[in-house]
């Protein structure tokens, strides 16, 4: 079996593809329409955010038994088209699961103790211990949107910190355990202080957290979103942390994370958000730590084991 690798991936993958006798090319840099022209040859291909897996592709994957996403979020694959195809979908959340709970702990944490305004302002000569005063997490209510390997991390790192964790997911139920209550969204709106967000980019979720959905928190102070950029209105937040409705956020994605290419109202609003003390913003790296790299290689390394054992029996 042949698989294309179209994406940098850490230099583990390919040995230990080659240990399953898979016939491996790694081709980091290859452009959309090599692909085209080439992928025809291949059962396997790897990827992780360079192209669509769109219909327009998979055309010309006449032998295409699998591809493996490596990451959590499948929104870059069309999904239907691989089913029409049988070609299965594998991906690797259990692989950055433990890196994006970390990060979105860090953001908390930070967001409460202002450890990112201290820390600037210290830098420039001024020492403001009232101004800088925490908040405890201790007692607070933290609502999870979402309850997959994401969301079920960082429910277990915040599990010590004493405060209540419940979680509602449309599609599954019967996850309650030691560190979250499972709850309708109706309760979820009800008694969340602080939201995260865990749900996936789909036709669904596009757009989802907007002024009407947040709205209806009776006690939402603070949002934090380590899922899509896409799922929450940047314009609708804005309005909300201006009218001191909400008190603060931590966004580690962005609707459009291609800064230097923002139209005029989404510059606009990206340059306010900016300006707010109690926002914090980073690239996109939630999930994205060294060791989530390799990780996330020997996930896919195991499942595909698992399918072309599978395909080996038929």
């Amino acid at each position: 079996m042949k698989v294309l690798i179209i994406d940098e991936m850490h230099e583990s993958i390919v040995p230990l593809l080659s240990e399953l006798n898979l016939e491996v090319d790694y081709m980091p840099k290859i452009k959309r329409h090599e692909i085209i022209s080439i992928i025809k040859n291949y059962e396997g291909l790897i990827v992780r955010s360079k192209t669509p897996i769109d219909e327009a592709l998979l055309k010309h994957a006449t032998h295409l038994k699998f591809v493996a996403r490596a990451g959590a979020g499948v929104d870059n694959v069309e999904v239907e088209e691989l089913e029409r195809r049988n070609i299965q979908l594998i991906n690797a959340p259990e692989g950055n699961r433990d890196a994006l709970a970390e990060h979105a702990m860090g953001m908390l944490l930070t967001l409460f103790n202002k450890i990112n305004t201290a820390d600037l302002e210290i830098r420039n000569g001024k020492w403001d211990r009232e101004g800088n005063r925490g908040i405890e997490l201790m007692g607070k209510t933290i609502g999870l949107l979402g309850f997959g390997n994401m969301g079920a991390a960082f429910a277990k790192r915040l599990s010590s910190f004493d405060c209540k964790i419940i979680a509602y997911d449309a599609q599954k139920t019967g996850f309650s355990n030691e560190y979250v209550e499972e709850v309708s969204l109706d309760i979820l709106k009800e008694q969340t202080q602080i939201l995260s967000l865990h749900i996936p980019m789909n036709a669904q979720n596009k757009g989802l957290i907007n002024n009407d959905f947040l709205s209806k928190f009776k006690k939402l102070d603070y949002i934090i979103n380590t899922s899509r950029g896409e799922v929450l209105i940047l314009k609708d937040l804005l309005k909300l942390l201006t009218e001191d409705k909400i008190k603060g956020a931590a966004l580690d994605v962005l609707e459009n994370e291609k800064i230097k290419s923002l139209n005029p109202e989404e510059l606009f609003v990206f340059q306010e958000l900016t300006k707010l003390k109690q926002v914090i913003l980073t690239p996109h790296i939630a999930g994205w730590s060294f060791e989530s790299y390799e990780k996330i290689n020997k996930v896919l390394y195991q499942k595909i084991k698992t399918l072309v054992r599978n395909i080996d029996n038929l």
